[in-house]
């Protein structure tokens, strides 16, 4: 009887999967303000607000030249969108902030206001890893934060198995890895022999400030500022940490599996 009540029960839920990215991306809460983005011309000369706010060094602003802004670093407290005079930086509201390169998080120069969002893999690649790709998550000395938001990939809401995209217990079993963490010294001997465990071709993804610059403990002497020193990144995902939507669409965007002409970014609901 009772397994019929549980089967009966879960039958009136329906289903309760996300269409995204077959439907529109679900809304971003109101407190995330998704991407950040910088418009140079606007930052008021003499001014230095933002980079006195800024708890990671993110932001820089040389002499005689605009504010640059390191989105790899940022944490996404806000601080510098709140003390800007001039509104030089500002939110975006938009999910969507995965990478090839490093510098392509580096904003502020004309050009380059906004993030320049990753590609496809090359097509050899893509072959082998667009329909079942299967990755080893290494914690390298993170808070949790970037693990608990890759963990609710797994849920029935976001169900990230039905793009064949899965975690796995062992590299030897991986086509790469997903790093979170600044990569603690403690963890800088075990991040090189997974990456060493898993068979070639691979991929290696960096979800976090911590992962891709060191976050709020850069420059610590006990930290290795990300992975970037210890293995080569494939996909950086910033974000502190990013949002499973985030890290989802990096993922995907990765594997070429998202059509964005018929949708926009996600907005964040309302106040």
């Amino acid at each position: 009887m009772f397994i019929i009540d549980t089967i009966a029960h879960r039958l009136k839920r329906g289903c309760e999967t996300m269409a995204y990215p077959k439907g529109p991306a679900p809304a971003l809460p109101d407190r995330h303000g998704g991407a950040l983005q910088v418009d140079a011309s606007r930052c008021a000369a003499g001014c230095e607000a933002c980079v006195a706010v800024c708890p990671t060094q993110a932001i820089t602003k040389p002499t005689g030249k605009a504010v640059a802004l390191d989105l790899g670093r940022c944490i996404f407290c806000g601080d510098c969108v709140a003390v800007c005079p001039s509104k030089a930086i500002t939110q975006t509201g938009d999910h969507r902030m995965a990478v090839h390169q490093r510098a392509n998080l580096m904003l502020g120069e004309p050009g380059k206001e906004q993030v320049r969002l990753a590609a496809a893999l090359d097509k050899k690649l893509l072959k082998l890893f667009g329909r079942s790709l299967r990755l080893r998550q290494v914690s390298a000395g993170g808070c949790a934060g970037c693990e608990a938001d890759t963990n609710v990939l797994g849920t029935i809401g976001w169900d990230i198995g039905r793009f064949g995209i899965q975690f796995v217990a062992s590299p030897r079993h991986a086509d790469g890895l997903l790093v979170t963490g600044p990569v603690s010294k403690n963890m800088e001997l075990a991040l090189q022999k997974t990456y060493a465990a898993v068979a070639a071709p691979k991929i290696v993804i960096a979800v976090g400030a911590c992962a891709i610059a060191g976050g709020p403990f850069v420059g610590h002497p006990q930290i290795n500022n990300g992975a970037s020193p210890i293995v080569p990144v494939d996909l950086f995902i910033p974000g502190c940490p990013p949002h499973p939507l985030t890290i989802l669409d990096g993922l995907l965007r990765l594997l070429g599996r998202l059509d964005e002409t018929p949708r926009g970014p996600a907005r964040k609901t309302p106040a």
